[in-house]
């Protein structure tokens, strides 16, 4: 990896981190992390996005595959999947740091057409690569926009479309085009993921679902599985325990009040199947993660 992208993010990420480690920037889209020590298990169900990695290491799991990944390397996610993600290799005098760009699909498809004709396919929602030189020379150029606001509003949309071209150029390129195609199968799962999204604490009703995206609901089966590794159903599940997580984390909520608040109608039925995915009921999983917060004495 350059060490001038990542003396660039060095330096942001000093001045601009939070208490998480997030350092946000005045680029839609574009946000670096940066911690001093490995972390605990995170769960999420990520967007499309791509994250460079310039110092430390990561792992990141997603269905039965596991991706461990470092320096010079970046994970490329095209569809909405569940993942639970660790960084492996952080200390003080060597932070983890890495780039995350959110992939745009309005920008990928304004350059599908002017690209012209070129295969586009669903692969593996989650690979891991070694980061192109354009793609880190890009993200360089747009670090150093982010302390020069007069030359912001000029450039940062174009320096973002040309990432997203150098993105389309890659090895992976099939995969990220299937995001700017308009009837793409990808596009269409898109939409039912972003219903799923702001109403997953509703009944879920798949007729609505295959309506949105344009399928009988056997087909929307198939390829929202194929795209998302779950079913609609399972994906519905994933993201009401992940942000009853969320909740009891940040604002100390008790069980039974965040399995109704997020759509469950039974207390037993949420803790069951909170104990399925991160391996420990509520309660005690609470107390570990809130542990894990205190400082050492």
């Amino acid at each position: 990896m350059d060490s001038t992208l990542l003396d660039a993010a060095r330096r942001y990420t000093r001045a601009h981190a939070d208490a998480n480690g997030v350092a946000a920037t005045p680029i839609p889209g574009l946000t670096l992390i940066r911690q001093t020590a490995p972390t605990a298990l995170q769960y999420a169900i990520n967007k499309p996005l791509i994250a460079l990695v310039l110092q430390g290491t990561k792992r990141v799991a997603m269905g039965g595959r596991t991706f461990d990944f470092g320096v010079g390397e970046s994970l490329l996610i095209t569809a909405d999947v569940p993942t639970a993600s660790q960084i492996t290799r952080a200390q003080v005098s060597a932070p983890y740091i890495s780039l995350v760009v959110d992939l745009d699909p309005a920008v990928i498809e304004s350059l599908v057409v002017e690209m012209g004709a070129a295969p586009f396919a669903a692969e593996m929602p989650v690979r891991v690569d070694v980061t192109d030189a354009e793609v880190a020379e890009t993200a360089l150029r747009l670090i150093r926009l982010c302390d020069r606001p007069a030359a912001m509003a000029v450039l940062k949309a174009p320096l973002l479309r040309e990432l997203h071209f150098w993105l389309l150029c890659s090895r992976h390129g099939g995969a990220i085009r299937a995001l700017g195609v308009a009837d793409s199968h990808s596009r269409r799962i898109a939409r039912v993921v972003a219903l799923l999204r702001t109403s997953f604490d509703k009944p879920l009703r798949v007729h609505d679902l295959a309506a949105a995206a344009g399928m009988s609901v056997s087909a929307l089966h198939e390829h929202f599985r194929a795209i998302t590794s779950l079913t609609p159903l399972q994906f519905q599940k994933q993201l009401r325990l992940i942000e009853a997580r969320r909740i009891m984390l940040a604002e100390g909520a008790t069980i039974a009040d965040v399995a109704y608040l997020v759509g469950y109608e039974s207390v037993p039925q949420f803790t069951r199947e909170y104990g399925r995915l991160f391996g420990q009921p509520p309660g005690r999983d609470m107390r570990a993660a809130k542990g894990r917060m205190q400082p050492a004495a």
